[in-house]
């Protein structure tokens, strides 16, 4: 057989035995980088998600022409995508040649590293981690610093895993500071980031004091564990919540469309089968309702963080609605603060604004729903890359990576804790 065909074969092999062994194979898929140049060429590439059979991923989506688009092209389909783009004179780069390998790497790196978890001294903060894992350095946390720390169940996820966010307090009926990663449980660098950084409030605690003096800070690291859970064990690429949906062979609800703000709103999907399907009516995902519940009981949350990757941005309301939030200028000013703070550890470059002006529309998203509520500092990150490596970030970025976030944060919190409302 000439080498072309022997390699198909070999690639359909691979994917049927990772079909059996339960993992996705993601041998062949590339993520291509393209680049739109107008309107019309942005209109042909946005056209691509309309074709399911080609089963398509877009990892990054700026709709503004020049701004590129990243998306994962399975194997199959390789081959008619850059046809298409070449028959319409768009330009494109691959980024990532062979997305299995990656992966690959990814996975001895992880079972390297793999060790019980004792303490939070000993723990391996420079690694991905499993569920198990986190919440076992969350009970690890807690049972180290029974003055300062609890644990807190908010909920129920679809599949019955409880939801745990983790309260640093002082004192007792204090406003909060809320943050939460992994809403979209692909984002690894996100619950491993939320996981040093609740090392981090622990450690600068012992030696200032003053920040938990006034206001508590409440710490949700794994905020889909059914998706995240489900990223390890059968689909690293996987986005979304895990619940059923009627009528439809594929599940799962996008949570960052989910929430009471512009619901059904352009800038979400109806289809069960997209990456961005806004679930049957808003709140219709437990780990949504959990939050949200837990927010309106709580009543004195005064600022609130969502952190995402990739692309580098921190963004603030609005994404359903190109309307100015009321509090446009602070926003944007501690927006800027806050990322000269974040770039001032690295020289990693963030670029900031409102959800819907930086990258596009998105209805149904989390921070729309809390400034909604009342919560003025209400902001999103998207953390590092900005696509050498998307979704599959080397886990020696991981300390880097939330070392240089942290300070973007706190000025955030710093900025509600002085500046009651």
């Amino acid at each position: 057989l000439p080498r072309p065909l022997i390699m198909k074969g070999l690639l359909v092999l691979c994917a049927l035995l990772g079909a059996v062994f339960g993992k996705e194979n993601f041998v062949g898929h590339q993520v291509l980088r393209i680049f739109p140049a107008d309107e019309a060429q942005v209109d042909l590439v946005k056209s691509l998600e309309e074709l399911e059979h080609l089963q398509l991923d877009f990892w990054r989506m700026q709709t503004e022409p020049g701004n590129p688009v990243d998306i994962r092209v399975p194997f199959p389909s390789v081959t008619a995508v850059k046809a298409f783009l070449e028959h319409n004179s768009i330009q494109y780069d691959i980024m990532i040649e062979d997305l299995q390998t990656l992966l690959d790497e990814e996975e001895r790196e992880l079972l390297a590293a793999r060790s019980p978890v004792r303490s939070t001294g000993s723990f391996n903060y420079a690694t991905y981690h499993t569920l198990d894992e986190i919440y076992a350095f969350m009970d690890a946390l807690v049972a180290e610093n029974p003055g300062l720390v609890s644990k807190l169940q908010i909920g129920k996820s679809f599949e019955g895993r409880p939801i745990y966010v983790l309260k640093f307090s002082t004192g007792a009926n204090r406003p909060a500071f809320w943050i939460d990663t992994g809403i979209h449980s692909r984002e690894w660098v996100t619950q491993a980031s939320g996981v040093w950084f609740a090392k981090k409030i622990v450690d600068d605690h012992a030696k200032n004091p003053s920040l938990l003096n006034s206001m508590d800070i409440l710490l949700e690291i794994v905020t889909n564990p059914d998706g995240f859970a489900y990223t390890h064990t059968t689909n690293r690429m996987w986005r979304k919540t895990r619940s059923i949906n009627a009528g439809s062979s594929c599940a799962g609800v996008d949570p960052n469309r989910n929430w009471d703000a512009g619901f059904g709103g352009a800038g979400a999907s109806s289809n069960p089968c997209s990456e961005t399907y806004r679930g049957p009516r808003a709140n219709s995902e437990a780990e949504v309702k959990a939050i949200v519940d837990f927010v309106k009981s709580h009543g004195k949350i005064k600022g609130f963080v969502s952190i995402h990757s990739y692309s580098q941005l921190l963004l603030y309301p609005y994404g359903y609605t190109s309307a100015r939030a009321a509090d446009y200028q602070e926003l944007d000013s501690l927006a800027k603060a806050s990322v000269a703070a974040l770039s001032a550890v690295y020289g990693t470059k963030y670029t900031y604004g409102s959800i819907i002006t930086t990258i596009y529309q998105a209805s149904g998203g989390t921070i729309d729903w809390t400034y909604n509520q009342g919560i003025k500092y209400s902001f999103t990150f998207e953390l590092r890359d900005t696509g050498r490596y998307g979704f599959v970030l080397p886990a020696n970025q991981i300390i880097p990576t939330a070392q240089e976030t942290w300070p973007a944060v706190l000025k955030i919190i710093e900025h509600a804790r002085d500046h009651p409302y």
